[in-house]
């Protein structure tokens, strides 16, 4: 328990870091409405972001019941958060300068966005194995879809620039994570 301690508090940096991220960026909107264009859409994911990260926090806490711990599942679980970090630096850049608002940066950078997403996905499974094979089926069947699903659509909304799929995907992922949340994570138990 002493080294998932430790472990916890670098987690706690990064996953900190990706929260600030993404609350700066919306202070920055806030406080300069007129200087670029919103794009609700974007905001939308800000929001999922916000919230994967949260509830990616009160995921992890299942890692402290691991009791053989080494460098790379460290690295691993390092390299997976960082991922998040990542995701939330590409939507609220330092600079929009060359961009007409945040709809034309969200469409120009989506391969980017959407690509980390995916792997994001990807690796979420990985991460639910470390936690052992009975905590991963204890999802059934619906985690695995999901998370196939997820990996499927952002493979798709990296190439489409389509505005109609890309608010349907958002609102469509906002209410299943918040449903998904309140049905699996609800109590720790």
């Amino acid at each position: 328990m002493e080294l998932f301690g430790h472990i916890r508090v670098v987690m706690g940096i990064i996953l900190s870091l990706s929260i600030a991220r993404l609350l700066a960026g919306l202070a920055r909107i806030v406080q300069h409405p007129g200087r670029k264009p919103v794009y609700w859409v974007h905001l939308g994911w800000a929001l999922s972001l916000f919230l994967s990260l949260v509830h990616l926090w009160w995921w992890e806490f299942r890692l402290a019941q691991l009791a053989d711990w080494s460098f790379l599942r460290y690295l691993f679980v390092v390299g997976y958060i960082t991922l998040y970090y990542f995701l939330c630096a590409l939507l609220f850049p330092e600079q929009m300068d060359e961009y007409a608002g945040y709809r034309d940066y969200f469409y120009s950078r989506r391969a980017w966005f959407f690509g980390g997403l995916a792997l994001a996905y990807a690796l979420d499974v990985v991460d639910t194995l470390l936690k052992g094979r009975g905590y991963l089926l204890g999802f059934g069947g619906e985690y695995l879809l999901r998370n196939g699903v997820y990996v499927a659509l952002c493979l798709l909304a990296m190439r489409t620039r389509n505005a109609a799929f890309h608010a349907v995907f958002v609102a469509a992922n906002l209410v299943y994570q918040v449903s998904w949340i309140l049905r699996v994570y609800e109590v720790i138990g």
